[in-house]
């Protein structure tokens, strides 16, 4: 196994990590959804390519399809613990965008679209991007 493929899936984190893991990538599968197919109440990407291209984010629909894309397949990527750093960098990427043009603006608390719930995804997906996936992960795995 190379140096860098063993660096990628190094994880030294425990159980408590493997937890948060897969309970940020349900969450960010869940929303990844909402942007790209419509589900659990979205707009799909058309609707969400609208209100991004409203909001500033342009071009509204690629916008739109990497956000969502990032969220869906970086979820999965934390729910199976598989290449879970370079997903935890993207999504902590996509949060930080989410924070800057969407809720910052809005103050702290979630009840206004405030940036609090998006600050503790981002502070999960750094913990991920630093310490690994975590035992029970296919990184951990593919490491051993």
């Amino acid at each position: 196994m190379s140096t860098l493929t063993k660096t990628v899936m190094a994880t030294q984190a425990g159980y408590g990590l493997t937890i948060l893991r897969i309970i940020a990538g349900v969450t960010f599968v869940a929303h990844g959804s909402q942007k790209l197919f419509g589900w659990f109440g979205g707009y799909g990407l058309a609707g969400v390519g609208q209100w991004m291209e409203s909001i500033g984010l342009a071009p509204g629909y690629l916008m739109a399809l990497m956000a969502g894309s990032a969220e869906f397949f970086g979820g999965l990527a934390l729910i199976l613990g598989l290449l879970a750093r370079p997903a935890a960098a993207v999504l902590a990427l996509t949060m930080l965008v989410a924070i800057a043009s969407v809720h910052l603006a809005n103050g702290f608390f979630m009840s206004n679209n405030g940036y609090e719930f998006a600050l503790a995804l981002l502070a999960i997906s750094l913990a991920v991007l630093s310490e690994g996936a975590g035992k029970l992960s296919l990184d951990q795995r593919i490491a051993s």
